[in-house]
């Protein structure tokens, strides 16, 4: 099991980061403005107004930025303002010692699953699969109280008063929560970030990839071995494939219904309005055949 963070507290203070493509600094008022409803403090860093190219400043200036959100005392929670691109670049080079030695949460999405395989891996640390917060006029109000459980630890109880969701094998399984989006999965293989499947349940999303591309990075992960020994998996929301919702259902019963494990789909976690924000790292319960994924408190 992965080590907890602590818990945050009402005017706590928080960094503000970009560890992939660049920000425009002018569209950061509505995620400021949600901070601030959530009662929290926070400090703004050099990466939000910083440029190399399509990045939000060079590497160095990305690895000093969150080196620095990691040594500074004051700073309880380091969120990502957007994803893209550009995570990957700087893993090698965090100090993942002096993050496990300040412990503190780290939440994102997208882009950042690189960075939560690093950092659950070599820094043995509960981080949290959640909205960015460039993202915040766009969320929707369940989707914005999920922070709250960075102030009080919950156990997510996920079924279908949220969507609808499908069986794609039946079950029931216990297992670390990994993953998240897909094609920053398989960009991890062959890397010393490769994800860890081994007895975990697995969640994997994705934003504007067509069913064959979705196929061919599945087969990927399938010839590097990584679903032999899964505990399941969560599929998460597959925006915009050109396809419907049934050939989706279709490509992941080619992929798992034969696993024996449990398998479900139609989870709002990923790129959509609804994008529901859970810890990685933390013991999760997924049971197929009442269609209800629990997770327990990533927080003290």
């Amino acid at each position: 099991m992965k080590s907890t963070v602590p818990c945050l507290q009402k005017g706590d203070l928080v960094g503000v980061v970009a560890l992939s493509s660049l920000v425009e600094p002018e569209k950061l008022g509505d995620a400021l403005s949600f901070l601030d409803e959530l009662g929290l403090r926070y400090i703004v860093g050099d990466t939000i107004h910083a440029k190399h190219d399509y990045l939000a400043g060079s590497d160095e200036v990305r690895l000093a930025d969150f080196h620095e959100m990691v040594k500074n005392p004051e700073v309880k929670a380091i969120f990502c303002a957007k994803g893209g691109y550009g995570s990957a670049r700087i893993a090698e080079k965090i100090d993942y010692t002096l993050l496990e030695e300040n412990p503190k949460i780290f939440w994102g999405f997208s882009d950042l699953t690189y960075l939560h395989c690093a950092i659950n891996e070599y820094a043995n640390m509960v981080t949290f699969h959640g909205p960015l917060l460039m993202a915040a006029s766009r969320m929707d109000d369940l989707s914005k109280k999920m922070f709250l459980q960075l102030f009080s630890p919950i156990e997510i109880q996920y079924t279908e008063a949220i969507s609808s969701l499908t069986t794609i094998a039946g079950g029931v399984a216990r297992g670390e929560m990994i993953g998240g989006n897909l094609y920053r999965l398989v960009s991890t293989l062959g890397t010393k970030f490769e994800v860890k499947t081994e007895g975990r349940i697995l969640l994997i999303e994705d934003l504007d990839e067509t069913i064959p591309v979705i196929d061919s990075m599945l087969q990927h992960l399938k010839q590097a071995r990584k679903f032999e020994q899964l505990a399941g998996v969560v599929v998460g929301s597959f925006t915009q494939t050109g396809s419907d919702e049934a050939a989706l259902h279709v490509l992941m019963k080619e992929y798992f219904a034969d696993l024996g494990i449990p398998v479900v789909a139609g989870f709002k976690i990923g790129h959509e309005t609804t994008n529901i924000a859970i810890p990685l790292g933390a013991d999760a319960i997924l049971d197929a055949d009442n269609k209800v994924l629990k997770i327990l408190p990533g927080v003290y």
